[in-house]
């Protein structure tokens, strides 16, 4: 099998964004946004999925953070897109639900080549420091829409919104790790039409 990596630079007047992207890593990630938290989110989901990642991106943070989350998650989708390839003998589905602590998250995914993001998730607090915590479901719909996955996000309870989101990027890596494995049962592309 190919090896199933992939990079993309996305150059706007915003943002200057580049992503490496290994599928069939083994959890490494180096990233550098400018913005913490969501660092350490990438870094959590990376770690869930197994995928190798690489992240360097300059925006306008004296804006605030929202066109780097996005066009991140853009270039991300872009290059999962890539990665994925023929999408060949993979499981297709992948779906997890995570604790920590309090919190308790759903992912489901389909890598269906049509994006969708569904999000059900009370995030009590609209900032976790200095991180706006209305760019999660941005970053999520930026890397779904861009990749070509259905994902619904289900945040089932929780109180401190630092623990919700890091159970939603911690399920969201493992599902999509699941999602991507290859399975040897499977046979050419996993879909009746025989496309995805």
């Amino acid at each position: 099998m190919a090896e199933r990596k992939a990079s993309v630079t996305r150059q706007t007047a915003e943002t200057a964004v580049n992503v490496a992207l290994n599928i069939d890593g083994t959890g490494h990630c180096d990233v550098h946004t400018g913005v913490g938290f969501f660092e350490h989110m990438l870094d959590l989901l990376t770690r869930f999925a197994n995928f190798d990642l690489e992240v360097t991106a300059e925006g306008d943070l004296n804006v605030d953070a929202h066109h780097t989350v996005e066009d991140v998650g853009i270039a991300l989708g872009q290059a999962f897109g890539l990665a994925i390839g023929t999408k060949e003998s993979i499981r297709r589905f992948g779906n997890a639900v995570v604790p920590m602590d309090e919190a308790l998250a759903l992912a489901a995914v389909d890598i269906s080549g049509r994006g969708h993001l569904t999000v059900k998730a009370d995030l009590p607090a609209s900032r976790v420091g200095e991180f706006d915590t209305e760019l999660v479901p941005e970053f999520f719909r930026a890397f779904a829409l861009n990749a070509g996955v259905t994902m619904h996000l289900n945040v089932i309870s929780g109180r401190n919104t630092h623990h919700i989101i890091e159970a939603l990027f911690k399920a969201s890596g493992r599902a999509l790790g699941d999602a991507v494995t290859v399975d040897p049962r499977v046979k050419g592309i996993p879909s009746t039409k025989g496309k995805l």
